[in-house]
């Protein structure tokens, strides 16, 4: 097999330059690549179209490149949180494509499956619709249109997982599995950032999420923060 470990997360992102499409895992603040994040901020490229599921906040995950100026143009299904993001796009400084969830998530899929289109009925009749092909499908007996949606094929895509092996096969954890697993499928180039890196054969076949035959580059990260968006405490009864 192939070594597919690097350094660190700045020798991973060598090759993404200004104008690229990249795709990042991740789901809210939970599960996404808080090192190539970091990586990408430090570097300083710009113009970047981003696919994710949200944008982060405005001090942390992707709100960090939008406050730096450094996306173009987002794709997500979730900005609610952003306030930076909001300004950007009610401006106009920032392009914006709101996809449904479930749609974002088979794009996904879709490009790792080399299917280059899919059909769904999601979005039909309202705004998603405009400028898209649509057809007419008879499934399970029903009469039903459905619009022909774009695979995701992005130049690069950056995930997290809990732990990776030199092969680039990747275990996740819990919810932060999330969009990950798609994302790394749909890259032309993935890079994985892991919180433990082993040695090939120590993941046990059974429990790996993410194949390595996904997988280009991957590296241990450091100092996770995995912040929480919301934070929701009982309060604690009166004595």
């Amino acid at each position: 097999m192939i070594d597919k470990s690097v350094s660190n997360a700045k020798e991973a992102i060598q090759d993404i330059a200004d104008g690229m499409t990249i795709s990042l895992g991740g789901f809210g603040l939970c599960g996404i690549p808080e090192n190539l994040i970091a990586a990408l901020l430090e570097k300083g490229v710009k113009d970047l179209t981003c696919i994710s599921n949200n944008a982060g906040v405005d001090d942390f995950g992707l709100g960090l490149l939008l406050q730096h100026k450094q996306v173009k143009k987002m794709i997500a299904s979730y900005v609610g949180e952003n306030a930076e993001f909001e300004r950007q796009m009610l401006s106009g400084e920032l392009e914006v494509e709101l996809i449904p969830q479930g749609t974002l998530a088979t794009r996904l899929m879709a490009g790792g499956y080399g299917m280059p289109v899919i059909y769904t009925p999601a979005g039909v009749g309202t705004e998603v619709a405009e400028g898209k092909e649509s057809r007419t499908f008879t499934f399970h007996g029903v009469e039903k249109e459905y619009l022909m949606e774009y695979a995701f094929e992005p130049d690069y895509a950056l995930v997290k997982a809990w732990k990776g092996d030199r092969d680039g096969n990747l275990v996740y954890r819990g919810t932060a599995q999330n969009f990950n697993h798609a994302v790394a499928m749909c890259g032309k180039i993935t890079i994985a950032e892991v919180e433990e890196l082993v040695e090939p054969g120590e993941l046990d076949p059974n429990h790996i999420h993410t194949p390595g035959i996904f997988i280009n580059k991957i590296f241990q990260g450091e100092n996770y923060e995995k912040r929480i968006e919301q934070r929701t405490v009982r309060q604690k009864d009166e004595q």
